[in-house]
């Protein structure tokens, strides 16, 4: 079979979306996560490169791949939040009482 020429979505086999794996590797992400703290300046940094991109890429659609694409974004991001919430749950769980 032949290598696609553009970075897989999602893991074929196990069907598990792969965005995650390649923004760990973004030097954007390292850089702020260097110091283990995400400042809201660097936060603001990071939304115009999110705009800039959609700004970008907004103007090469068609109707009814942007509103997919929409779709597609409002998942992911709802999935993003959904996990940091489900890993702030397992944080909070994980306490004592007198922590």
């Amino acid at each position: 079979m032949p290598k696609p020429i553009y970075r897989p979505w999602f893991d074929a086999a196990t069907d598990s979306p792969l965005l995650t794996e390649y923004a760990r590797k973004l030097d954007s992400f390292n850089d702020v996560l260097a110091d283990r703290k995400v400042e809201r300046e660097e936060l603001e940094l990071q939304e115009k490169r999110v705009v800039n991109l959609m700004k970008e890429v907004e103007p090469l659609l068609n109707p009814e791949v942007y509103e997919k694409v929409t779709e597609l974004l409002c998942e992911i991001t709802s999935y993003d939040m959904m996990s940091a919430f489900h890993l702030a749950s397992k944080a909070r769980a994980g306490r004592t009482l007198d922590s």
